[in-house]
């Protein structure tokens, strides 16, 4: 099926759309996956793989280590800016308003900064600005404080006044980064795990960027949609196990490229016929 029938087909329908994004979409502002040799990490001799700090149970024996990990990779996020996928994306919300639905893997927070709604933005491995009670003695996610630089060098690690900061305002105790962590799982009041799947559920087009599917729930989104026979439109660089169900949807298929290459040409295609109806009452929705 080629684009423009694609578009024409979602068109008809006016109905809802779903879009899922990995790290591929922040690739062109400059944020690394932190998977490869940028991601490792040196305590004493010794170099750490990403995956092996990425864990509460890392935490529970190296916290001062695994916060100044997540600090720098906070900097890293800071020092970027959006590109023209999240700016496309946040457009696409603007026109659809309540048809429109993101679900974002990346913690970087560019999504935000673009310009998508904390509504129908669904963070879903967490954010990088915000910390949480290590002990979990409230549900409360709040952001990392001002006087935490966010010029952060690499293999540092908090002295004891940043220490201080990162404690819970409740009950003293250290704080950790609001991610989601390999050796734990997903939830919904704090990454909305049930509502990501009723989305997948009701939607009628869904569009995956920059994903290729290693965690859970984004495979649970799309072997959801796959399964209604919902068209997915898979964005990527390379070939996935996304695209081979796109390709084997109703009506789906990859458009190989960078995201923000590609993202802005579908959202003008999709906004192209649309009636304005405001941010959030939009006819069909």
């Amino acid at each position: 099926m080629s684009r423009d029938v694609w578009i024409e087909a979602f068109r008809a329908r006016r109905g809802h759309i779903l879009v899922l994004t990995g790290a591929g979409v922040s690739a062109a502002s400059g944020i690394p996956t932190f998977r490869g040799p940028e991601g490792y990490w040196k305590v004493g001799s010794r170099n750490f793989r990403p995956m092996e700090l990425a864990t509460a149970s890392a935490f529970a024996e190296l916290p001062d280590e695994v916060w100044g990990w997540y600090l720098y990779r906070r900097a890293v996020c800071h020092a970027a800016r959006p590109n023209a996928a999240h700016l496309a994306l946040a457009t696409l919300e603007e026109g659809l308003g309540d048809r429109f639905l993101l679900v974002t893997q990346n913690v970087d927070g560019l999504h935000s900064r673009s310009g998508n709604s904390a509504d129908r933005t669904f963070c879903i491995h967490g954010n990088i600005d915000l910390m949480r009670c290590a002990r979990g003695c409230s549900r409360e996610t709040p952001p990392i404080p001002d006087e935490i630089s966010i010029t952060w060098e690499k293999d540092r690690i908090p002295d004891e006044s940043e220490r201080a900061l990162l404690t819970c305002r409740h009950c003293g105790s250290i704080t950790r980064p609001h991610v989601l962590w390999f050796d734990e799982c997903y939830d919904e009041s704090w990454f909305r795990f049930e509502s990501s799947l009723h989305a997948a559920a009701r939607t009628n087009l869904l569009l995956v960027a920059g994903t290729s599917g290693a965690t859970n729930l984004p495979t649970q989104i799309v072997m959801i949609a796959h399964q209604r026979s919902v068209p997915i439109l898979v964005v990527d660089t390379e070939p996935t196990s996304f695209s081979e169900l796109a390709e084997s949807s109703g009506g789906g298929m990859l458009i190989r490229g960078p995201a923000d290459v590609e993202i802005p040409g579908i959202v003008s295609q999709l906004l192209s016929s649309q009636e304005p109806q405001g941010n959030s009452k939009i006819q069909g929705s």
